[in-house]
């Protein structure tokens, strides 16, 4: 009981004092030795209202914003992509709502007219892809995203006569994930779209046009099979 008490007192003193600064990162180190890993680690975001950003996270990025509570594990990267060093263009915001948790290895980016905002409690698993590039994604709170999901409001041009790599890339619309949505693994959300309230879109889905609130869709391309709605009657 005395180690326990010790543990719970060294990891609220170092994680209290963790920032994205040089010594706030070595904080956050010293409050993570005595923990287990990966989910082992949410704890230290719920002691302290700054939340835990792992010191092996990378967060580059100069117009990121987050609320309390949040936790961003290990490899994790959070990336404005602008000329670094002329400092010029415009990779668009990132801005975490209270309570996000991103687990490890997931990308985040941000682009040209792109940007990312993440409601409250919202959860996103390992190995996720994120790229906010000419329209904005927004995603909502209580959303649960399962690993391995991508998320891409863009395309490239496929015109014929010119490398693709270097046609413009273009956009329907941003992505917006609507409250408490449940993505499974490996579901892929393109442009243009909008998934409702409530929906649940199932594992290894390909969404390329909008999914209503509370419904149930699956496959490639995403088809509603079922909703949530209680059926009238009843």
């Amino acid at each position: 009981m005395k180690m326990k008490g010790f543990r719970k007192k060294w990891c609220s003193f170092w994680v209290s004092r963790s920032s994205l600064s040089f010594f706030g990162r070595l904080a956050a180190r010293l409050a993570s030795w005595g923990t287990h890993p990966y989910f082992g680690r949410i704890y230290l975001a719920r002691i302290y209202k700054g939340g835990y950003i792992s010191p092996h996270a990378q967060i580059c990025h100069n117009r990121f914003k987050y609320g309390p509570k949040i936790f961003i594990d290990d490899r994790a990267l959070v990336y404005e992509d602008v000329d670094w060093f002329n400092d010029t263009g415009d990779g668009g915001s990132v801005e975490f709502g209270m309570g996000v948790h991103i687990h490890r290895d997931t990308v985040i980016q941000t682009g040209a007219g792109g940007s990312l905002l993440i409601g409250d409690r919202t959860h996103i698993q390992p190995r996720c892809q994120i790229s906010a590039y000419v329209s904005e994604i927004r995603i909502g709170s209580h959303v649960e995203i399962a690993p391995n999901c991508a998320f891409y409001p863009y395309n490239h041009g496929t015109e014929p006569g010119e490398n693709i790599a270097e046609q413009a890339i273009t956009s329907k619309g941003g992505i917006v994930i609507e409250d408490d949505v449940w993505l499974g693994f490996g579901v892929i959300v393109l442009d243009g779209v909008t998934i409702g309230k409530g929906a649940v879109i199932g594992a290894g889905s390909v969404v390329t046009s909008s999914i209503p609130a509370n419904a149930i869709a699956v496959g490639n391309p995403a088809r509603v099979v079922k909703s949530r709605e209680p059926e009238s009657g009843r």
